[in-house]
């Protein structure tokens, strides 16, 4: 056995696999450079903590999956027993096998009569990927109560930040102090959640987006999950997460596994875009990443609602196209029954009393103008007042044979872990898919799982891979065709669903103030092209608040762009800048869904400064956005981090969608050119903007002066430099 270096430019991880335990943590941070087996051997040594009185002889380090057996008092990684034996499993690791930057470590108790394999995998990006697996080498059941990786995080890691929220109004931050004890968020609503963490950040005093140190986790998720920071009295300081497993919902027969699910890790030593850069570069370097452009969305959800009429959606088809949208997304309301939220939900047959020649008029419509179709699915789900329930009451999560859970939105949980119930919505979307000219689903699930049993035994675990199997099974079948993860809104934003999917839904709330909080902190996790932002009408209806067309275009614009607005009762100007604001979102959208996501750490709360840097940091979109009325009278200056510091770029103003509104003059400048470093440090006065309004820079860096017929750096089509 030996030390291992796992390492990139901006990460380092040593692990000590030394004396056939599992390996311990001796370093989770900064960059260490090239270490030879000597310095990595004294590294280890130098790490072991002195022993504090009335703890045990020896000194106890932390493990990837930490154990009781060997003296640590935290949380322990493995969580089980054999009918009430086995409880406190000792590992000894049989082999461990290194393969560039992943190591797998396969380990075993013969007295527990368990199998236990880990994997640790660095990416370039540096992001850290952990999963475990158990197998029951016994002759009698083995429960698995939790299986949970553990990450120690040095003593100077003293705040923690993570994001709670509700239903639109999903992922809004919560920062406290990283004391001693447990601090621990527990989701059981059975998906991913409003409420979910997300992250779990721990960070040097003060962190903030571009300064601090950071070190944060995921758990890629989508039932039930806990997520914890853990601080002993003796100095251990942790971070930790994986599946929270209902009572019995694990129970292994001999020669069963359980597999927890992949926690995700980033060291950042430049605050939390660091932390960002490294899970958007990591998505973005994945095979099925979307790589088109992505096209702008017309949902007609809150243009028509339930009431579908072919010639009303195709009028509604002709104003999208005329400006720029590429793709119309027919929403809930075309199956058999469904007129209202009450029924119909799992009877996905289209409706013949309100399509008597089924969709295929509306599609070879809106395919006609140029645009892609898409539509919405809720396959998870299912009304009382359905053929589907009717004919198979039995097919629904519950605690018991005959017992319901409470409805929520009208409906219940269809169980997929029914073989019979699996097939047949597999068979029913498929045929959708196959006898339709479509591209896109949005794949709705609007309630928690409350009570959701299955067989008799909670039935969480087994939901939640039935339908990633569903998904992988229609993906199979339909591979060019897009889903977007919708639930509610954004209760199902993970990294494991979004391995099945091209982009979430990150909330019902079309409201612009609401999503800028949202999406800024969505970004968190996923780059901007995995985010649906849409423009919607001018008063909101999840809120009542009116709001200017540009507000709403500069928050839309920083996601994958879409409307959701009945645009055919729109006023000519409202097409007019709508149009405008389209045709700058595909000029730009290569940048933006390419590039760096910059978030200013701006000192007045009143305010948001953020932006996507070019990759080669050739170009950028910021915005400067007022939330709410300032404490100044006077804004503070804008700065611009992310550019290159001694390239000069062009800085101009932009309004595609019309002038924001402002409380005083403009200011004093128009078009500017600046350095990189000038923009980073000084930054430039906004104008005194009113509440909930944006004003938009476009940034395009300009070549040094030089001989004549030196070339001209300009930004094109794609948003990336060429010359």
């Amino acid at each position: 056995m030996t030390i291992l270096h796992l390492t990139t430019d901006d990460v380092s991880l040593v692990l000590d696999a030394r004396g056939g335990v599992l390996p311990a943590v001796v370093h989770w941070g900064a960059p260490l450079g090239d270490l030879s087996e000597e310095d990595l051997s004294e590294l280890a040594d130098a790490a072991v903590a002195p022993r504090a009185n009335s703890t045990p002889d020896a000194p106890v380090p932390v493990a990837l999956l930490p154990e009781a057996a060997r003296g640590y008092q935290g949380r322990p990684g493995l969580r089980g027993h054999r009918a009430g034996t086995a409880w406190v499993p000792t590992f000894r690791v049989s082999d461990l096998r290194v393969a560039g930057s992943s190591v797998e470590i396969l380990a075993e108790d013969p007295d527990a009569l368990l199998h236990l394999e880990i994997v640790v995998e660095l990416a370039p990006s540096g992001v850290l990927a952990l999963r475990s697996r158990v197998t029951n080498d016994g002759t009698e059941p083995y429960t698995v109560d939790g299986l949970e990786a553990a990450l120690p995080v040095p003593a100077q890691a003293t705040e923690l930040l993570d994001l709670s929220g509700h239903w639109a109004r999903e992922r809004h931050p919560g920062r406290r102090s990283f004391d001693l004890g447990t601090w621990s968020r527990e989701s059981r609503r059975g998906r991913t959640g409003h409420d979910a963490a997300t992250a779990l950040l721990a960070g040097t005093a003060g962190f903030g987006f571009r300064r601090g140190e950071v070190w944060g986790l995921h758990v890629a998720w989508s039932g039930n999950h806990v997520t914890y920071a853990e601080r002993m009295p003796e100095g251990t300081a942790t971070l930790g997460g994986g599946e929270l497993l209902l009572p019995g919902e694990v129970i292994l027969a001999p020669g069963e596994e359980y597999a927890s699910p992949w926690l995700y890790a980033v060291y950042s030593a430049h605050g939390i875009d660091g932390l960002s850069a490294a899970f958007h570069a990591w998505l973005r370097s994945r095979p099925a990443h979307p790589s088109s452009p992505r096209p702008v969305v017309l949902n007609t959800w809150e243009a028509v609602y339930f009431d579908h009429d072919l010639d009303r959606l195709r009028s509604l088809a002709d104003v999208a196209a005329r400006i720029g949208v590429e793709r119309f997304v027919l929403d809930d309301g075309w199956f058999s029954h469904r007129r209202d939220d009450t029924a119909g939900l799992g009877d996905w047959y289209v409706d013949s009393s309100v399509w008597p020649a089924g969709l295929a008029p509306l599609i070879s419509h809106v395919t006609g103008l140029g645009m892609r179709f898409g539509i919405w699915v809720e396959p998870e789900m299912v009304n009382e007042d359905s053929d589907l329930y009717r004919a198979h009451p039995d097919w629904v999560l519950g605690p018991g044979a005959g017992v319901l859970p409470p409805r929520a939105r009208n409906q219940q949980v269809l169980d997929l872990n029914a073989p019979e119930a699996y097939a047949h919505i597999l068979d029913r979307l498929d045929e959708l898919l196959r006898d339709n000219d479509i591209s896109f689903v949005k794949w709705d699930h609007n309630r928690d799982l409350v009570a959701a049993g299955h067989a008799g035994r909670a039935g969480v675990h087994g939901q939640t891979l039935a339908v990633y199997r569903l998904l992988d099974a229609l993906r199979a079948r339909h591979p060019d065709v897009e889903i977007e993860s919708c639930s509610s809104g954004g209760a199902r934003v993970d990294l494991e669903i979004l391995a099945r999917t091209d982009r979430v839904w990150a909330s019902d709330s079309n409201d612009a103030l609401e999503r800028q909080t949202i999406q800024r902190w969505t970004a968190l996790l996923l780059p901007p092209e995995l985010i649906g932002s849409h423009v919607g009408p001018p008063t909101v209806h999840s809120s009542g608040r009116t709001q200017h067309l540009s507000f709403r275009f500069a928050t839309a614009l920083f996601g994958h762009f879409g409307i959701e607005w009945d645009i055919a009762s729109a006023s000519p100007p409202e097409l007019a800048g709508l149009a405008a604001g389209i045709a700058f979102y595909r000029r730009v959208r290569g940048l933006l869904h390419t590039g760096t996501v910059v978030r200013a750490d701006h000192p007045d709360p009143a305010a948001f400064v953020h932006g996507v840097v070019a990759p080669d940091r050739s170009a950028g979109v910021f915005a400067y956005v007022q939330l709410t009325t300032s404490a100044r009278g006077v804004p503070a200056p804008m700065r611009l981090p992310g550019l290159a510091p001694d390239r000069r770029y062009a800085v101009t103003l932009v309004a595609p969608a019309g002038e924001p509104m402002t409380l005083g003059s403009g200011p004093v400048w128009t078009d500017r050119v600046l350095t990189g470093r000038v923009l980073a440090e000084v930054g430039l006065r906004p104008p005194i903007l009113a509440p909930e309004q944006a004003w938009l820079v476009e940034l395009t860096a300009v070549a040094p002066p030089g001989p004549p017929g030196a070339p001209a750096w300009s930004t094109g089509a794609s948003g990336r430099a060429r010359r």
